[in-house]
């Protein structure tokens, strides 16, 4: 039998042509599938078809690709309003607020021995009354990634208009959903995102743009709002709750004559004034007064993930206002040590062992290779907070005919109501509804005042005893303040 050799030169023309091969199949491969979302039926973790109806998928927004979870109403999909919802962080997935907050499911937390960790339906879901988009933004969120290198930086800038693009590409691909009333969504940092993305719907409408959307209002749970606000509220929220004593705030004030987050560097005594304030609220857990607070690091993977866990450790212990805007240091994983002593943080732990399963994922119809490592809330963004007050948004906003909730957690140290309400008293709106409580049950869940413009109608909401956002700690109640509001009915 005779045996075929290659000459240099036809060796040389093969080489080429697998280098040929291989440089097509890269650029291929670096190509975003087919953006059509897709059906999830079945869950691992989850017994039986989902009773709802989820659909996943990517939108390509310029060089990124925007992952979305997609929950259809399960009362009258094509007459209920459709929510575009954005999780906070910035950098924290939208899948928390599916499980944690306001989805129809939950993990069986109480009943979990290890493994893949239990799904169970959750009746109180938002999504019994509205569609919503959970969006994973910005870009390294959740699923979301880029397809370049230059694609994954971020801003709140960039952020607020992929999210624009991200929601007229979605309602392109899915018309049935453009007669629906729409509202805009979000808590804690997404605070910010949530008002330039209405303005940009509106603009964009008043432009001309297309498709038109039917933007109707805004939901905001513990918003951040402006950074001067927002951190100055901490020091009159910390006396309110009785944590500072009449003294040290009364000093604080004087010496810092109201202004306790950007003092003077050579105004002594006001910082030594917050120094005394810190130290008495340091140990407390911001994003709720009322419950412990815990450092548990994660089991490193690696040697190099050791080293990483640790310098995250010291600087989150050194830095805790720079920690992610729900409150909670996400990295803090570890089972407790210390007998019947419960944290906030572990109920997190199975989200990361749910995240990451390759069944999952598969499931979810995640682009394989795409993301290394699934996360509650991403600290290594490369993100650029270059929006430090959205109130002159909300100036703009309120000549609108508009539908705002904001709802605050009367317990939550992360954004403080007292903050909110500051800046709401000067947006200069008229008070339709004088402050009241607000019930489910017969109890006492709240309490409320409303207030409008000429159209312009801003309902605000306290959580009794809630944090650091509202629906986590009281997600029931929540959930029927939302519903009576989102169809207009008196809260």
């Amino acid at each position: 039998m005779q045996v075929a050799t290659a000459t240099p030169c036809s060796s040389g023309r093969l080489l080429r042509l697998l280098a040929i091969l291989a440089a097509a199949l890269l650029l291929f491969s670096a190509q975003p599938a087919s953006s059509a979302g897709q059906s999830v039926k079945y869950l691992p973790g989850y017994d039986g078809e989902l009773p709802f109806h989820l659909q996943t998928g990517y939108i390509s927004v310029e060089d990124s690709e925007l992952f979305y979870y997609f929950i259809e109403s399960e009362g009258n999909p094509l007459e209920d309003p459709l929510m575009l919802w954005l999780t906070g962080g910035p950098g924290c997935s939208s899948l928390y607020g599916i499980i944690y907050e306001m989805g129809p499911m939950e993990f069986d937390i109480h009943n979990y021995t290890g493994g893949l960790p239990k799904l169970r339906y959750y009746p109180d879901a938002w999504t019994k009354t509205a569609s919503i988009i959970f969006l994973d933004q910005p870009v390294g969120t959740g699923f979301s990634y880029s397809t370049t290198q230059e694609g994954w930086p971020s801003s709140d800038t960039k952020s607020s208009e992929q999210s624009y693009e991200f929601l007229k590409k979605w309602l392109e691909e899915n018309p049935q959903y453009l007669k629906v009333q729409l509202f805009v969504g979000g808590d804690s940092y997404a605070g910010k995102i949530v008002p330039l993305v209405t303005r940009l719907i509106a603009d964009g409408n008043k432009n001309g743009g297309t498709p038109y959307l039917n933007l109707k209002g805004m939901v905001l749970g513990s918003p951040r709002t402006d950074n001067i606000i927002d951190e100055n509220s901490k020091v009159v929220f910390a006396h309110r709750m009785a944590l500072i004593s009449d003294e040290m705030y009364e000093n604080a004030k004087e010496a810092c004559n109201g202004s306790y987050s950007n003092a003077a560097p050579n105004n002594t005594a006001c910082h030594l004034a917050i120094e005394e304030i810190t130290r008495c609220i340091r140990d407390l857990f911001r994003g709720n007064i009322l419950e412990p607070r815990c450092l548990f690091v994660a089991p490193p993977q690696t040697e190099s993930d050791a080293i990483h866990a640790e310098r995250r450790s010291l600087q989150a212990q050194a830095q805790e206002e720079d920690e992610d805007e729900d409150g909670t240091l996400d990295f803090l994983l570890s089972p407790p040590r210390i007998q019947n002593l419960w944290c906030r943080a572990f109920n997190y732990v199975l989200a990361y062992e749910w995240g990451n399963d390759i069944a999952v994922q598969e499931a979810l119809h995640v682009r394989q290779g795409t993301v290394a490592y699934w996360m509650r809330c991403n600290f290594s963004l490369s993100y650029t907070k270059d929006i430090h007050s959205v109130v002159s948004v909300h100036e703009y906003l309120k000549t609108i005919a508009l539908q705002v909730l904001v709802a605050s957690g009367d317990r939550d140290m992360v954004v403080p109501f007292v903050g909110t309400v500051k800046w709401i008293k000067a947006l200069d709106l008229s008070v339709s509804e004088y402050w009241r409580p607000w019930f489910l049950d017969g109890q006492v869940q709240g309490y409320t005042e409303k207030y409008d413009n000429n159209g312009y109608y801003l309902t605000y909401v306290t959580v009794k005893g809630a944090g650091h956002t509202a629906p986590e700690y009281h997600r029931k109640q929540v959930y029927h303040l939302f519903d009576r509001w989102i169809h207009y009915y008196p809260v």
